[in-house]
């Protein structure tokens, strides 16, 4: 009889990195922390970036604040799994984490731009989901801008500048979502994400379950 320990919670698998892309005000932050909030299964991979903390960011929750020195040292060390300069900052995914995350069957959320996007797909194309929100029209992105109330009207012009850059890049992601409607937006990304974890390639367990279930004797 096949071995119980492989049923039920116990099932071995591989864990996934779910990447979400969108320009600023698309609504990517608030579909994720509202998925990482009903999936314990999902930690968010915390990149560090250069930037100043926004008003109500707390370090080692929405981001690690460091130098350019500190940078330029993980750099030298090779120590991200994607790195990047945005919106006149750097920022970079940590590899170890992630990996070990990984090997230990848990998800990993990254609320990154496209060009993370690439750099880790090339790095781990088999672990990696990728997912790009689209915002209604330009005329409510910018209204979200503003309503965020978190930049100066320069900055809300600037990152609309290069809302369009961002969006030409959609055709590289496995999926879009349009989200123009906040709940129906993240009911599908829920069923998203549910499927790329129940994916057969990511089940460790189904191999040597399988093998046991032909090995019976009937």
């Amino acid at each position: 009889m096949p071995n119980t320990e492989t049923t039920g919670t116990q099932r071995i698998k591989r864990g996934l990195m779910l990447i979400v892309s969108s320009p600023s005000g698309a609504g990517k932050t608030s579909l994720c922390r509202r998925l990482m909030a009903d999936h314990a299964d999902l930690d968010l991979s915390t990149s560090v970036t250069t930037r100043k903390p926004r008003p109500g960011e707390q370090e080692g929750r929405e981001y690690h604040f460091i130098d350019d020195a500190r940078m330029d040292k993980l750099v030298k060390e090779d120590a991200f799994l994607e790195h990047a300069a945005v919106h006149d900052h750097r920022y970079g995914s940590l590899r170890e984490p992630v990996e070990r995350a990984l090997s230990q069957g848990q998800n990993v959320l990254f609320d990154i731009d496209w060009q993370g996007a690439q750099r880790i797909s090339a790095k781990a194309p088999s672990d990696v989901v990728r997912i790009f929100i689209l915002p209604p029209s330009m005329v409510e992105l910018k209204r979200r801008l503003i309503a965020r109330a978190q930049d100066e009207m320069a900055v809300i012009e600037r990152r609309l500048q290069r809302a369009k850059g961002e969006i030409s890049h959609w055709a590289e992601y496995d999926y879009v979502i349009l989200n123009d409607d906040f709940d129906r937006s993240y009911a599908e990304l829920v069923h998203i994400y549910h499927a790329e974890v129940a994916r057969r390639s990511r089940g460790l367990w189904i191999a040597p379950f399988v093998d046991e279930l032909m090995s019976e004797t009937i």
